[in-house]
């Protein structure tokens, strides 16, 4: 062993030991490997910094972007949806749903992303049915980790392996070349957690799912005591009110209904109308949302020739997307002291409804004329960017309480079509080799930006920086090993292992170092160092590199046995309230069953020979 092979497995196992303490920072770790190659001079700058201008990096802030529009448009929270209405109450069908959409979705979307997205999902579900969340959570963040098992751009990992073939010579893989063994490992696993993995997770009973996610604008509504009411009424063809704008109806003078939104469709599609102005126009067909005290909604219906309107759970979680809420706190030297709000003028000024006025903790009737003292709780009601303006606001009021709804805004669902369309788009360019998968995936992110279905400024923030950086800090490893010799010594070490016990042996020894060293390191590191030595080691056999190449990006998504390995895991331990050993013990049979699946069923898709 050369001193410069010292050198590279010192840093490994420097790097290693880093990680794990969970002290530092993975990236800080990934830059302070690229200084160690750059200063020991194993590498040259040159070939230490090679990383940062790699296409893996690319292609994963790009996915990040897609991620992002997928998140924003309302693609995972339509999921969401749909799985509690096909769930219904039953909770073997309930986690068969969850872990297919957190799969499926990740297949396309970044696995930490979609387990991001579906806790608040998870927690909805668990309140609505009755259903302890903690025996969900840990089934839906293992089907996002097996969801990186499905598609060549599900996760970094496999991106990595991919680059390292196409690097030694070989094709790389296709978008579902390797599905095959991901829907096999998800099929398993859902099997396993339905008859042996929840049975582990009893969880605490205690654990209130509305009381994690926080209080609704319902709550918040009760709080207040308002003695008012929301429905929908819609405008009749023969009403009254249909040409009318909003000013001349008098429906607040006359009835003491105040109309928050419209929701009219055209021919173009369906248009909703959040806090519309004095001028607009009601037409017939037009549904309004109004808010009043059920007498004053009785009259108005029957005068004005209205119909009363259910909404389905759809409808009202797009308003939900629209209209938001919160409570507010009058600050000790706010210019609106001693002003009532219609002296304050505060609806025209901030373009929100004041529904709700507490005084001392206790709820304050017919408040408008009111005078504002410090310290009073206004509750308000107005669009989603609204609320959030409010928040500014600091020298008159401070903004205390968002209701839960808020973390489920999804700002651009009316642009969910192009979204689809365009995630759609990408995945047909790379499957008929149309187009290279790292120009197709940078196209799909400025289509998602010209289609405004995101802003520049929110691409931006949907890349996570650290990530890159740690997988450019971390790419150069692998080189090293290789320009030192280090690869071939694990090689030689790992054949001296497998003896001649031939191929299947050697994917075993593969499979468990990638997982062994996904304990310690990300799943990223993982890769990019088992990756090669994987390849050289089927060169030696004689055998195709495909199968252990799908072993080692297989193993790289089976975290499953701790919390810290990856933050898809990491993210449900709060939420679901579990020990450390909650995963060892679903872990580690889901691991192995995994292995099991691969050992079997990777040589089918990819023969040895």
């Amino acid at each position: 062993m050369t001193n410069d092979a010292i050198i590279v497995f010192s840093i490994i196992a420097i790097a290693a030991a880093l990680m794990a303490s969970n002290r530092v920072r993975f990236d800080i770790v990934a830059l302070l490997v690229v200084m160690a190659l750059m200063l020991s001079g194993v590498l040259s700058i040159g070939e230490a910094l090679a990383g940062f201008g790699s296409s893996v990096v690319a292609m994963v802030a790009g996915l990040l972007v897609i991620g992002e529009m997928l998140a924003r448009t309302g693609v995972a929270q339509a999921v969401g949806d749909w799985i509690l209405k096909k769930g219904g109450s039953n909770e073997t069908r309930l986690l068969i749903l969850i872990m297919l959409g957190a799969a499926l979705l990740g297949a396309v979307m970044s696995s930490t992303a979609i387990v991001a997205i579906f806790i608040p999902i998870v927690l909805r579900i668990a309140a609505e049915t009755g259903h302890n969340a903690s025996r969900m959570l840990i089934p839906m963040s293992y089907a996002a980790l097996i969801s990186g098992m499905l598609t060549l751009i599900a996760t970094t990992p496999n991106i990595v392996v991919h680059e390292e073939l196409k690097e030694a010579g070989f094709s790389g893989f296709g978008f579902f070349s390797f599905a095959p063994v991901g829907l096999a490992v998800l099929v398993v696993a859902i099997i396993y957690i339905l008859f042996i993995g929840r049975k582990m997770l009893s969880g605490d009973t205690d654990i209130s799912a509305a009381d994690r996610r926080g209080r609704s604008i319902d709550d918040l509504w009760n709080e207040f005591r308002l003695g008012e009411e929301y429905c929908n009424l819609r405008i009749e063809s023969h009403s009254p009110l249909a040409g009318k704008s909003i000013a001349s109806s008098l429906l607040e003078s006359q009835y003491r209904v105040r109309i928050l939104g419209i929701l009219r469709q055209p021919s173009t599609g369906e248009e909703r109308i959040s806090a519309p102005a004095p001028n607009t126009e009601l037409r017939s067909e037009d549904v309004l949302l109004v808010v009043g005290k059920q007498e004053d909604l009785k009259r108005l219906s029957s005068e004005q020739l209205l119909t009363l309107e259910t909404p389905s759970k759809q409808h009202r979680q797009r308003w939900l997307w629209e209209m938001g809420a919160a409570t507010v706190l009058v600050y000790p030297e706010s210019k609106l002291i001693d002003k009532s709000l219609r002296e304050a003028e505060f609806r025209s000024n901030y373009d929100v409804h004041v529904f709700g006025l507490r005084r001392a903790k206790q709820p304050v009737a017919e408040f408008k004329d009111v005078k504002l003292r410090s310290a009073d709780s206004l509750f308000v009601v107005g669009p989603w960017p609204k609320i959030q303006q409010l928040q500014q606001q600091t020298h008159d009021f401070v903004v205390t309480e968002l209701p839960s709804e808020h973390a489920e805004i999804v700002p651009s669902y009316r642009r969910m079509p192009i979204a689809l369309i365009i995630l759609v788009s990408m995945v047909l360019l790379s499957i008929f080799d149309i187009m290279p998968l790292v120009p197709a995936v940078m196209l799909a992110s400025l289509a998602a930006i010209f289609t405004r279905c995101l802003t520049m400024e929110d691409a931006y923030r949907a890349i996570h920086w650290s990530s890159l950086v740690l997988v450019a800090g971390m790419l150069p490893l692998a080189d090293a090993l290789d320009k030192t010799g280090g690869t071939q010594l694990i090689v030689d070490a790992l054949m001296t292992t497998a003896g001649d016990s031939g191929p299947y042996m050697m994917l075993s020894l593969i499979f468990f170092l990638t997982a062994g060293l996904g304990l310690v390191l990300s799943n990223t590191a993982s890769a990019v160092l088992v990756a090669p030595i994987a390849i050289y080691t089927a060169s030696a056999l004689g055998v195709s590199p495909y199968p252990f190449a799908i072993a080692v990006l297989i193993a790289a998504s089976a975290a499953y046995s701790t919390p810290v390995s990856t933050p898809v895991v990491t993210l449900v331990v709060d939420p679901g309230r579990y020990k450390f050993t909650d995963f060892v013990k679903v872990g580690v049979p889901l691991l192995l069953l995994t292995y099991v699946v691969t050992l079997f069923v990777a040589p089918i898709v990819f023969p040895f020979h």
